[in-house]
């Protein structure tokens, strides 16, 4: 134990700092930190290196070269630079590299240096030049701030969605500020700058003047300043060498210590966990590191080499040419279990774990205390916890072993927690390791998520660690391993050295039906790298059709996305390719087309029925198909033709049309048609009234409604009307105008072709009892009984139907006897029905 605290460095009386080395870099750097621009992204992320030219001056034949590199200093990308000078370097929440350009572009590449996209600070930025730029990160995504040369600042808060806003101008300011930074507050973005001893805070509308509360007097110029990893505090450097700590709103101090330096620092930065009272500034010169805090001493490191300091969550990360160290604050757990004398229960616990493993008594006397204190389920949770913020695995498992050890003796300790610990210091320990250079604390792990953590392990093209991490975990396959499968087949398109059918198998045989991978993002991927055929290979994998469709139109592939579409029985589908054919192809060929899909070409011409009907036109005339022509014509006489000579001529074509499809019963009655249009032309003439567009039949009607007889009989004839439906016209209409005499007359002008019981019905529709039974007597024998029992005569309907011997009549007869006077009616049919049972 007091080995394991040998690098301790207290803080006053409250807090333990130390310092411990994650990896012993190999990057055979060839230029020094301080000639280089140096960018490192927060959580364990990669570093960037660009030499500057515009602080050390060399040949200009020899171009800069971007260099990237993984925590640990592994190589993952190197290009020369060609574009302008850069002003600054600093990595996106993504971990995009971006890069500011004195003319204000921002080039932006990703992780292996392939270039991504790029973007303007706006034409202001390019006429006054940039003098400095931060890149800084808020809970929107990671934003740019810019130092123009005419000493005002523009920024973005998002450069995923770019929006620049320019900030208000600082009276009187002629020089560039002394230093810099950008505070998030309350969701906006601010500029903090300080001219002289005076400190200005920049919003979007406005410029004021701040003063930090309880500043030593005596201050004429600050020369650094550092805002904490959550914008909550903010640290300034006076040319007095004090340094001010306190509330980012600068409305509260927490403390001021007198480093006795007056040279400005290379860099400031915050070092402080998460929920820690504790609050603590890094600050560096060429070869001294200093942490100080509320204490009245600091803590001091000897800087052997040139050295950069990567602010944390929970930290500060420093590497050089030769080693990568991590510097923090000792945890509590950690604290509380291994300084020295301690005798907290998870001290006493890991005590009883040692000497239980040397068989000795003492593991007994150890526990039993922590029992007697009734802090044995404390005493586990703080080895668990100190687990989680060791860096070394053997001390992780010495912490492990001692809380399953004190698990044992109690009853219902929920394992969860220690089974969570086991698996997430496994996953750290992989990603930490010097290939894969990650060095994530426990802390940074829990903020990061393990979904952006497998995000990462993607970007590095780590699948297989990936992979095997979702798979450890047990994660639902669309969150893990599909998602890392999709990324892998992504990457694989990329490999233009390998035939189109290889890569199209090798992603078919490792993805298969693999849940929630879309063969359709692949396929786009592929066709965004110019491999057309390899996209259309993938897309043949992809069982949503709708999913095919789009891409195959956005590829040029039109008539394949139609058989897609076709085959896909999606209607929606099938005409939104239609509508893409129609305007990408002229006439003739989008005909062509269609001509070799029936059932594209069916769907078209409904489409074409309700929205083109000179296209539908032209598709009938292209396919020599005179009977839909003729059908067209018909529709088109009544739906665009108001005068009867057009109607008629419409009709005329499609009587023709009729004849040239061979179907002359179609022919024919168009030409009815048009005889019947011209007649009812004539009627209107000669007699007023409505006839136009009526049926032959409503034309008959109407005829004997107004008195026109023989013009009905006429008519009739000229069309051939038989005679059952003439009768049944005129008995309608005779009845509708109550003209009994004249519905007699015409029933006795010759036999009627329905017979008379048609006249009983219609009568007694009209409620015309007295003319009903006048046609009742002239009824055959065969509805005689239905005719009497229609005008109420029950007693003759009972004789008719005893006459007739006729069951059937005989039950209707009976259905009919419901009053008290036809009692004898139905004793009568009872006493027929008796008597032919008999016989």
């Amino acid at each position: 134990m007091d080995c394991y605290t040998a690098n301790w460095n207290p803080l006053g009386d409250s807090a333990f700092y130390r310092k411990y080395e994650l990896y012993s870099m190999d990057w055979d750097l060839k230029e020094e930190l301080k000639d280089c621009l140096v960018a490192a992204a927060p959580y364990g992320g990669p570093i960037a290196l660009l030499r500057n030219c515009g602080r050390k001056e060399k040949a200009a034949s020899v171009r800069p070269v971007l260099e990237i590199y993984s925590a640990s200093g592994v190589p993952l990308a190197s290009l020369l630079w060609k574009s302008g000078p850069v002003v600054a370097l600093g990595w996106s929440a993504e971990e995009e590299l971006l890069c500011v350009q004195e003319d204000g572009t921002v080039l932006v590449y990703g992780l292996h240096g392939d270039f991504r996209r790029h973007f303007s600070m706006g034409n202001e930025v390019l006429q006054n030049r940039v003098l400095d730029a931060r890149i800084f990160h808020t809970e929107f995504g990671s934003g740019v701030a810019i130092l123009t040369g005419a000493y005002r600042f523009t920024l973005s808060a998002n450069v995923g969605d770019l929006k620049l806003r320019r900030m208000p101008e600082v009276p009187g300011l002629q020089s560039a500020p002394s230093c810099w930074t950008t505070l998030c507050h309350e969701r906006v973005a601010h500029i903090l700058l300080a001219v002289g001893p005076d400190l200005y805070l920049l919003d979007h509308a406005t410029c004021s003047t701040v003063t930090p509360a309880g500043l030593a007097p005596g201050v004429s110029s600050f020369l650094q300043m550092a805002v904490s990893f959550t914008y909550r505090y903010l640290a300034l450097f006076t040319d007095t060498g004090y340094i001010w700590m306190g509330t980012a709103s600068l409305k509260e101090k927490l403390c001021e210590f007198n480093c006795n330096i007056r040279a400005p620092p290379k860099q400031m930065v915050w070092c402080s966990r998460p929920r820690s009272k504790e609050k603590a500034v890094v600050v560096a010169w060429e070869r001294r590191l200093m942490v100080v805090g509320n204490a009245p001493e600091s803590i001091q490191f000897v800087l052997d080499e040139d050295s950069y300091l990567v602010p944390e969550l929970d930290g500060v990360r420093i590497f050089s040419r030769s080693t990568h160290e991590f510097l923090h604050e000792v945890p509590v757990a950690s604290e509380e279990i291994f300084k020295i004398a301690s005798m907290a229960p998870g001290a006493l616990l890991l005590e009883a774990q040692k000497e239980y493993e040397k068989e000795s008594q003492k593991a007994d006397e150890y526990l039993r205390e922590i029992q007697e204190l009734g802090q044995l389920v404390q005493a586990v949770q703080q080895c668990i916890e100190a687990a989680g913020h060791e860096h070394q695995p053997d001390m992780q498992k010495s912490l492990l072993r001692a809380a399953s050890f004190g698990k044992c003796f109690l009853d219902r300790f929920p394992p969860d927690s220690f089974v969570r610990m086991c698996q997430d210091l496994r996953v750290l320990n992989a990603i930490r390791d010097y290939h894969i250079g990650i060095p994530l604390t426990y802390s940074q792990y829990k903020q990061l998520t393990i979904q952006v953590l497998l995000d990462r392990l993607v970007l590095r093209r780590l699948y297989p660690l990936a992979i095997q991490i979702c798979e450890y975990l047990r994660l639902p396959e669309v969150q893990g391993v599909s998602r890392i499968l999709a990324h892998w087949a992504c990457y694989k398109v990329q490999q233009k050295d390998v035939s189109d059918e290889d890569v199209a198998r090798a992603i078919n045989q490792k993805l298969g039906d693999t849940p929630g991978v879309s063969y359709s993002d692949i396929a786009a991927r592929a066709y965004g790298c110019g491999r057309t055929e390899l996209a259309i290979k993938l897309l043949e994998y992809e069982p949503r059709s709708g999913e095919q469709v789009p891409l195959l139109l956005k590829m040029k592939r039109s008539k394949l996305a139609l058989s897609k579409a076709i085959e896909s029985g999606d209607t929606d589908l099938v005409f939104t390719v239609l509508l893409h054919l129609k305007n990408e192809l002229n006439r003739g060929d989008f005909f062509m087309t269609l001509r070799n899909q029936p059932m594209a070409l069916s769907l078209y011409r409904q489409f074409c029925k309700h929205q083109e009907l000179d296209t539908l036109k032209d598709l009938y005339n292209q396919d020599d198909n005179h009977q839909e022509l003729g059908s067209f014509h018909i529709r088109a006489s009544y739906a665009t033709e108001e005068r009867i000579e057009g109607r008629v001529a419409a009709l005329q074509t499609a009587a023709d049309a009729f004849y040239k499809a061979k179907n002359e019963f179609a022919a024919k009655a168009t030409e009815d048609q048009m005889r019947l249009l011209r007649l009812q032309r004539r009627l209107e003439d000669e007699l007023g009234g409505h006839f136009l567009d009526l049926s032959l039949h409503d034309t008959v009607t109407a005829l004997i409604l107004g008195g026109q007889n023989k013009r009905a009989e006429q008519l009739a004839r000229d069309f051939r009307i038989p005679d059952k439906r003439l009768w049944w016209l005129k008995l309608a209409a005779l009845a509708n105008l109550e003209d009994w005499e004249e519905l007699e007359k015409f029933s006795k002008s010759k036999k009627s072709p329905i017979g008379y019981l048609p006249f009983v019905e219609i009568c007694m529709k009209q409620h015309n009892k007295y003319e009903a039974k006048k046609y009742a007597s002239r009824v055959g024998p065969e509805q005689k009984v239905k005719a009497l029992l229609l005008v109420g005569d029950v007693a003759q309907a009972a004789d008719v139907a005893i006459e007739h011997r006729n069951e059937t009549e005989l039950s209707l007869v009976l259905s009919h006897c419901t009053g008290a006077t036809d009692g004898a009616t139905a004793d009568k049919i009872q006493r027929a029905r008796a008597q032919a049972q008999k016989k």
